[in-house]
């Protein structure tokens, strides 16, 4: 039966609470933390912080399109008057317990879950930080008579990201060298490492606004971390065959060992379950579907780029699968895709995805197709994303090599039989299609960096909502601005999209047709093109005005009624 991640529920009601509130039912110290059992049963309540399912493959920003936009990408964003991502119940919960654990007399069991303690405290600071930038630091517990540390100001950015990255730290130092998919280890620890440290790095680097220092510091930080992984974890990329190992890795019931550092578990024995599959198949949840870019961001199978190839831009749907980046065909639909154990080839279907391009990644067997009763896994961490952020670092660092990207980079095309990045000759030609898309990238490494971000935006597509903070810290907001669009049509007419004799699609002006087993489209009701009838690219939601506002919307607003308990905290640019 397999071990469930961050559901273990625990009788002592350790639930989250606000920072002047103990936990319900509140723990004596007298009577617990006694044993390393003890210790084991608070902390498991930890896991609990980590992302759900839905928060892992829902990704809504400019990679998945659906049907409608989040606030975000209107600019409609106003400050709530509460929630608004600002709790603390779980820092409170660790701190209690790096408060009361010490007296455990067991000191080695201490350390290892102190090192687990100190791993989620870094972890939600790291969230705190992506979200607001400067917040206060907590490194103890907060009882109500302590007026003065209720309504602290919000102590520096600075200041609390060398606190996390010491955190980080002790937790490496102290948590077991041992791989273990659904618990936290040390390398679980250096996985976060990397992922902050490149976070971090590029954020300084790409705002100068903030008057941030230190950047290199903490790019260092993600080379560092993720060399020890690279050379002392074990890890690898999952290998099968080419046209089928990317795909199987999302799709196993249990998370693959080789690669998936930490997962999230779900079983049908203990009846815990996901939606993945029904939400790649009905329309209930905005019928997600790759974008026009991404799409065409996928390099040729020779590592030749798509858009370089002429007509590129009216290629019909069949012609443009042909021959690229197996991943294409490995996480949407194309000509050929079959169900994992049938038979039958399968089209997009139009009810499902707005762009027509039909996500498969993750997509298990039909029989878990029922609604929120499916069993995949889901990745927190793995390993190809600690490649890339190696990749990423070392070449906004400055000091990225052909050697650098043959350890990295390379194992990620291998899986698929791509040829790696070749960075000479990326740098000497930099590719205009990706150029356009990245605008504040500039220097000897410019064709590089492309590369780079072109294979991390391929490779962790649907995963942990990576595609918003990549836009976040490079500082390319403009980008969440673009018209989203999908397949191209020159016009109404029947469409077989994989050249099978059968017509697939049919978009259509006026009355109806009588066309059996084709999914019919009314123009301008059912599917928008850019032309009308004339033709052009699916258009999704054109009628939406997108909108980021540079100078305020990389961070977001503290809420009123926060500012109102506590008068020392300020608001963040622009929000006023």
């Amino acid at each position: 039966m397999k071990k469930i991640l961050s559901i273990i529920a625990i009788s002592l009601g350790l639930v989250a609470c606000d920072l002047d509130q103990l936990p319900q039912d509140a723990i004596s110290p007298e009577t617990f933390f006694n044993t390393e059992n003890d210790l084991l049963l608070y902390t498991n309540s930890f896991y609990n912080a980590l992302p759900s399912a839905e928060d892992i493959y829902n990704e809504d920003v400019d990679n998945v399109i659906k049907t409608s936009l989040r606030d975000e990408l209107q600019g409609t964003r106003v400050v709530p008057t509460s929630g608004g991502g600002w709790g603390w119940g779980n820092l409170r919960s660790i701190n209690y317990f790096l408060a009361n654990s010490g007296k455990c007399p067991d000191k080695k069991a201490v350390a290892k879950y102190n090192g687990l303690a100190r791993f989620f405290r870094a972890y939600f600071y790291f969230g705190m930080v992506k979200r607001f930038g400067d917040v206060p630091w907590y490194s103890t517990t907060i009882e109500l008579e302590d007026q003065a540390l209720l309504t602290k100001a919000r102590d520096p950015r600075t200041l609390v990201m060398d606190s996390v990255m010491a955190d980080i730290d002790y937790a490496i130092a102290n948590l077991d060298a041992s791989r273990q998919v659904t618990t936290i280890t040390k390398f679980t620890a250096l996985a976060l490492k990397s992922r902050i440290g490149l976070f971090e790095g590029t954020f300084r680097k790409y705002h100068p606004e903030y008057n941030l220092p230190n950047a290199d510091k903490f790019l260092d930080a993600c080379i560092s971390a993720s060399e020890d992984l690279m050379k002392n974890s074990g890890y690898s990329i999952y290998k099968a065959t080419p046209a089928t190992a990317y795909m199987k890795l999302f799709s196993s019931d249990n998370a693959i060992p080789d690669e998936v550092i930490l997962a999230r578990d779900f079983s049908d024995e203990l009846q815990v379950y996901h939606n993945l599959n029904y939400y790649t198949m009905t329309a209930s949840y905005g019928r997600p579907g790759l974008e026009k870019k991404l799409v065409n961001s996928y390099l040729m199978a020779d590592g030749s780029r798509f858009t370089d190839v002429k007509g590129y831009e009216t290629m019909q749907f069949y012609d443009e699968v042909q021959n690229r980046d197996p991943r294409l065909a490995q996480t949407i639909r194309t000509p050929g895709y079959t169900r994992i154990g049938e038979t039958a080839q399968l089209v997009p279907e139009f009810g499902a995805t707005v762009t027509g391009y039909q996500l498969i990644k993750f997509v298990s067997a039909p029989k878990w197709d029922t609604f929120s009763k499916d069993i995949t896994d889901m990745p927190v961490f793995r390993y190809a994303e600690v490649l890339l952020n190696y990749a990423e670092a070392k070449a906004e660092k400055g000091n990225l090599t052909q050697a650098d990207l043959d350890i990295s980079t390379k194992l990620t095309r291998d899986r698929v039989g791509m040829p790696n990045i070749n960075m000479d000759q990326a740098n000497a030609k930099p590719d205009p299609y990706q150029a356009a898309q990245y605008t504040q990238i500039s220097g000897k490494n410019l064709g590089v960096i492309l590369e780079i971000r072109r294979e991390r935006r391929i490779e962790l597509v649907m995963e942990n909502f990576f595609r918003w903070d990549d836009i976040i810290r490079w500082k390319e907001g403009q980008a969440l601005t673009k018209q989203y669009k999908g397949m191209y049509f020159p016009g109404p007419g029947q469409y077989d999209l994989d050249k099978s004799g059968t017509i697939d699609v049919v978009i259509y002006e006026g009355t109806k047709p009588d066309i059996k087993g084709a999914q019919l489209l009314k123009l301008g009701s059912d599917v928008s093109l850019e032309n009308g009838a004339k033709g052009g690219n699916i258009v999704v939601n054109g009628h939406i005005t997108k909108k980021f506002i540079e100078n305020r919307d990389y961070l977001y607003p503290i809420p009123k009624q926060e500012r109102l308990l506590n008068t020392n905290l300020t608001q963040n640019p622009n929000w006023e």
